[in-house]
């Protein structure tokens, strides 16, 4: 009687699984990562979308979501992040960010850290490890034991610790305002790091590092330059003979220039970072949002739509924001079956009341969020 008491409770539990994580979202606004469907359905059934349609007919098992009114889009990843207890996982995904890229921590909590990957209330943890750092240089004040390079023959052990240790990509500090990696040791980096079939990331702060980081190959820089403005046709010719992205941490950099006072009277202006942006924006670049935390006491949720904000200021459209949160990370970093409204892809969604692509202020007005289908409480 017991065992099939515990069955009968085993059974109702699958039920009432596969009954909540089956559902309609009727008459919404959609944003599927690359263009607006305007009021169509999504079905959601075991954690994917099933259907996207103008007209879906209800199963006996389906909730029905009225979503006039409302927009649906992606959940959101943030590019850019130093999470260092399970704490900052759980606080992005209740702001929706679902995905989160670290860029340096230590591995050994990084790896307790991801197996809560498959929970419904911790966003997704993917990790670079240890980055790649002179002795002495930045990344190793925190506190904690970070392996160095000092010349190009130590890359190709430092990729294959990193690979050992099943990070996600490489992530590499150029950084002038310490000691810092060769261009000789950062090119061997970059190589190790493509034969090992990952992508190679660069933390830069000025231009000129930007521009032979990138002729070396890398792949993306986390944080855009502060020293001086690029010229257009400079750009040009990046983007002709390179293929690569762009983390622009802006909320970050003015939050550095604002606690570093007149200090900061020899970088650029807020006005003339937007302008970088811009400019690769037009050229197709393409920019992801990312935030930096915990850096100068920015959060893991909330603080990217502020990265979202300052992108909009920029001059970027707000189809065109939504994709720097969403479908231009999961591109860039190759997240599977996320970053998009599509038949086949994982049910990671924020249903927003309004209409976020008129108002990308709106990204604040969030009534729910589902990962894997499984709504966040």
């Amino acid at each position: 009687m017991k065992l099939l008491k515990l069955f009968l409770i085993l059974i109702y539990s699958v039920i009432t699984v596969q009954a909540q994580n089956s559902f309609i979202i009727k008459d919404v606004k959609v944003f599927d990562g690359d263009q607006i469907i305007d009021e169509t359905s999504v079905r959601v059934e075991n954690g994917k979308i099933i259907e996207v349609s103008k007209v879906i007919t209800p199963k006996k098992e389906d909730e029905v979501i009225d979503g006039k009114g409302k927009t649906l889009i992606p959940a959101l990843s943030n590019a850019h992040v130093h999470a260092w207890s399970p704490q900052s996982l759980k606080e992005a995904a209740m702001a929706g960010v679902l995905n989160v890229m670290d860029m340096h921590g230590v591995e050994p909590y990084q790896i307790s850290m991801r197996q809560l990957k498959d929970s419904t209330n911790y966003a997704r943890y993917y990790v670079a490890g240890y980055a790649a750092t002179a002795p002495n240089g930045h990344g190793t004040q925190f506190g904690f034991p970070v392996p160095t390079l000092s010349k190009p023959e130590d890359a190709l052990p430092f990729v294959e610790s990193r690979v050992k240790a099943n990070v996600d990509y490489i992530k590499i500090i150029v950084e002038p305002w310490k000691e810092t990696l060769s261009l000789e040791t950062v090119s061997e980096l970059i190589k190790e790091t493509h034969k090992a079939k990952l992508i190679a990331v660069v933390h830069i702060s000025r231009l000129e590092d930007a521009i032979n980081v990138l002729n070396k190959n890398a792949d993306g820089l986390v944080h855009i330059w502060w020293d001086k403005p690029i010229e257009t046709s400079e750009l040009e010719t990046l983007t002709k003979n390179k293929s690569f992205f762009v983390i622009p941490t802006l909320l970050t950099t003015l939050k550095a220039f604002d606690s570093m006072g007149e200090d900061s009277k020899q970088f650029l202006k807020k006005e003339e970072l937007l302008s970088e942006v811009k400019k690769m924006h037009d050229l197709n670049i393409p920019i992801l949002a990312g935030t930096d935390p915990p850096n100068v006491g920015i959060n893991y949720g909330s603080d990217l739509y502020k990265e979202m904000q300052l992108l909009s200021e920029a001059g970027l459209n707000n189809i065109e924001v939504l994709k720097t949160a969403t479908s231009n990370v999961a591109k860039a970093f190759g997240l599977k079956d996320t970053g998009f409204i599509k038949e086949g892809y994982l049910a990671d969604l924020i249903l927003i009341d309004g209409d976020v692509t008129k108002d990308i202020n709106l990204i604040m007005n969030q009534k729910s969020i589902w990962k894997e289908g499984q709504i966040l409480k």
